[in-house]
């Protein structure tokens, strides 16, 4: 029986006594519901019929409301080529705020475009790292990124505190890591999650950019086999996203102080070790930033997000991306795994992205504050 597996990410980390989300094709839902009344094993639909929610998100897009890019709509999910139309028109309407760089190339010879955000108000200033995207089904991740940019362009002379962020640092936004992934996701298979590089023995296409981080490398929680979603490549920055991330993060490492990863789904919000059952050195500060963070997006909506390590609040796995922000100097390094918690999934609904980002913005303020505050 061939199930896409959602959550957990890896068949190793299914438990006794969890609960895994797994997407069946059409042609095997009647062969797996006997085998799991057999097998006394629970289960609820969420959702039966996949197609039509895909639908609902891509099918009617080209007569909707394509506004002009100043009125560029942020509460709908956007294509690749919309996102870098957005891209250029903000670094063209707010050159004096919005600096858009391009850090290397893709696996398919893309750009790897990113904005940096901030007023050039000292020669010297902190950054703060913040990417979306790095696996491509999670399009609510993108939607944030681009959010957040909004917010920062919108409130800047009216928000204290959203001036005094942007005022004392840089913030270096990804909206888009794994661009060909992304693609991928829109234009062949909604849920695609890897990147798309060719292997040549296995003719299966792809890396798990969250397992190719030269930390642990392809240790627990990573799988060896190129067809697996957690292939973790052939060896460390492999893909071309994650060495151009990676190098730009090294040459940068002294400025940039925190490090936000925008993934989906679970409603999480995780810090070091991924690898490993161990405390940082750092951890008071850290877990302080974390605790108030979640309060503060709980105070939008209610949503109650689980925070803590994320080997012991997620799953272990290795050659992730924050471990590697981490290992490399970045003092507070964070993943958030946004809404929901298995009901939507990977189709969250459109509706559902102003909330999500609502509540996330004041969680991401809430730790770059915290960032200004000396901690020790």
């Amino acid at each position: 029986l061939q199930v896409d597996l959602w959550q957990p990410s890896s068949p190793l980390h299914i438990v006794e006594g969890t609960v895994a989300d797994v997407r069946v094709p059409r042609n095997t839902t009647q062969s797996l519901l006997p085998f799991l009344q057999q097998a006394n094993i629970q289960y609820t639909i969420l959702i039966s019929d996949l197609q039509e929610a895909i639908e609902n998100q891509t099918g009617g897009r080209s007569h909707r409301n394509r506004r002009s890019l100043s009125e560029y709509n942020y509460e709908v999910y956007h294509s690749l080529e919309e996102i870098e139309d957005w891209m250029h028109y903000l670094n063209r309407t707010y050159s004096d705020f919005v600096h858009m760089f391009s850090v290397g190339k893709s696996y398919e010879g893309r750009p790897l475009y990113v904005l940096k955000l901030g007023k050039r108000s000292r020669p010297y200033k902190k950054a703060v790292w913040i990417d979306c995207g790095i696996h491509a089904r999670e399009w609510i991740g993108p939607a944030f990124c681009q959010w957040f940019v909004k917010e920062a362009l919108q409130t800047y002379q009216t928000d204290l505190d959203m001036r005094k962020m942007l005022t004392q640092l840089y913030f270096y936004v990804m909206p888009v890591f794994n661009v060909d992934g992304y693609h991928f996701s829109w234009t062949n298979d909604r849920f695609w999650r890897k990147t798309r590089s060719k292997n040549m023995r296995f003719h299966c296409h792809g890396v798990d950019a969250n397992r190719n981080w030269k930390v642990k490398w392809c240790d627990e929680g990573a799988s060896l086999h190129p067809c697996d979603d957690t292939y973790c490549g052939p060896f460390p920055e492999s893909e071309p996203e994650v060495k151009a991330v990676a190098h730009f993060l090294r040459k940068h490492r002294k400025q940039i102080k925190a490090y936000l990863s925008f993934h989906a789904y679970a409603q999480m919000l995780l810090y070091p070790y991924s690898y490993k059952y161990a405390t940082i050195p750092n951890f008071n500060c850290v877990e302080s930033a974390a605790y108030n963070a979640v309060n503060a997006l709980q105070s939008a909506y209610g949503v109650r997000y689980r925070y803590g390590p994320a080997s012991s609040t997620l799953y272990v796995s290795s050659g992730s991306s924050m471990d590697w922000a981490y290992k490399n100097g970045i003092p507070y390094a964070f993943a958030f795994e946004l809404r929901d918690t298995g009901h939507f999934g990977f189709l969250l609904p459109e509706m559902l992205i102003k909330p999500t980002c609502t509540e996330t913005m004041l969680a991401v303020k809430n730790i770059t504050l915290h960032l200004l505050k000396k901690c020790h």
